[in-house]
């Protein structure tokens, strides 16, 4: 098997599973009791977060601790507007976020918020002129991705930060998930920051949600005390310092590893660009990790197929979304609905061989020579 969808899921490090059974093993107490067992387990969880909010450059009580990015999205998305519905109901996005992000904007536009959609330019970008159009009094919420899941696009979330600043009713939310442990995210010029663990070589069924200190969001989890008012549930200790290894690891590493794979991608395109047929539809500066390309005439459905039946796996848009659509991504970058359903996404890794790249640029060409007959 050649695995060529390290966006969607990543395999969990070693280190990361020694970790998780060691807490585990050794703080079998809630976090939240006051016996010795609770006591012991909170220390440990109150170092953890510690620990994290020093590499993120946060403080600790800006950590809220969730299921995985899709909650992080759905509680920051629906806390914020719902704690700001008194001021206003209109938010700001881009039609090129994450199911987890568009599907609540669906749900809170049903119940009468209004949504709009900023332009992206033909680099993947947002149109900073456009945004700046679309904001008004009564904006409390733009939710954008730092890097888009299917093209790799990284959005210029500090430019969008410093327009915000002369609305101060409107928080910003940037969907981190693409770019924690892959490239340097600041997390103080936003109001909140999602990511998940499993996209940097964590486990799954964990993730975070910063949330800067001052700001007031409804919970979407009401229950008993967790490690804050926020998101109630039991304190998972040993899930967190799952999350705190794999995300030392990956800082301690991220410039080699990004390092490994723009080498990885540069050799893709370059190979894949020779076919007649191919459309790359990443733009130059996207993230190396995401390479997203078309064939012509062929749906991405049955490229990804034609590839699985071989034993390469790879993805059509996020893992998250419905396959019958065209990319709204790719949409947005080329105006090609055709083009949007023939995209495809390759996502590469540190962990990607030369080898890997060589024998899948082989079954390549086989399927593409089946396919554009």
């Amino acid at each position: 098997m050649i695995y060529l969808d390290y966006s969607a899921n990543t395999p969990t490090d070693p280190t990361v599973l020694e970790t998780f059974s060691q807490i585990t093993a050794n703080f079998p107490g809630n976090a939240n009791s006051k016996h010795t067992a609770g006591k012991s387990a909170q220390t440990k969880q109150n170092e953890i977060s510690q620990n994290i909010s020093d590499m993120l450059g946060i403080k600790p009580d800006e950590i809220i601790y969730t299921s995985g990015a899709t909650e992080s999205n759905n509680l920051a998305i629906k806390g914020i507007a719902r704690s700001e519905r008194h001021t206003g109901r209109h938010i700001i996005t881009t039609p090129l976020e994450h199911p987890s992000v568009s599907a609540p904007l669906t749900a809170l536009q049903e119940i009468g918020y209004e949504i709009d959609m900023v332009k992206i330019g033909l680099d993947g970008k947002i149109d900073l002129e456009h945004f700046k159009s679309l904001l008004r009094k009564d904006t409390v919420l733009t939710t954008v991705c730092a890097v888009d899941s299917e093209l790799g696009t990284v959005q210029p979330t500090s430019e969008i930060a410093g327009i915000l600043a002369d609305f101060p009713n409107c928080r910003l939310h940037i969907d981190a998930t693409q770019a924690v442990g892959k490239i340097p995210v600041d997390f103080k010029i936003a109001d909140t920051v999602s990511f998940a663990s499993h996209k940097f070589y964590g486990l799954v069924g964990s993730g975070i949600l910063y949330k800067k200190e001052d700001l007031i969001i409804e919970p979407i989890i009401h229950g008993g005390m967790s490690t804050n008012i926020f998101r109630s549930g039991t304190p998972t200790t040993a899930l967190n310092a799952s999350l705190e290894t794999a995300l030392k690891l990956a800082l301690d590493n991220i410039n080699e590893r990004f390092d490994s794979v723009k080498k990885l991608n540069t050799l893709l395109r370059d190979k894949l660009s020779e076919y007649p047929k191919v459309v790359i539809n990443s733009p130059k500066d996207a993230i190396p990790h995401i390479l997203n390309l078309s064939v012509t005439g062929v749906k991405g459905v049955d490229f990804q197929k034609a590839l699985s039946d071989k034993g390469v796996c790879v993805s059509v848009k996020s893992a998250c979304s419905t396959d019958s659509l065209p990319s709204r991504a790719v949409f947005a970058v080329s105006r090609n609905r055709k083009n949007a359903l023939s995209s495809w996404r390759i996502s590469l890794s540190h962990l990607t061989t030369y080898d890997e790249i060589n024998k899948f640029l082989e079954i390549f060409e086989t399927c593409y020579k089946e396919l554009t007959k």
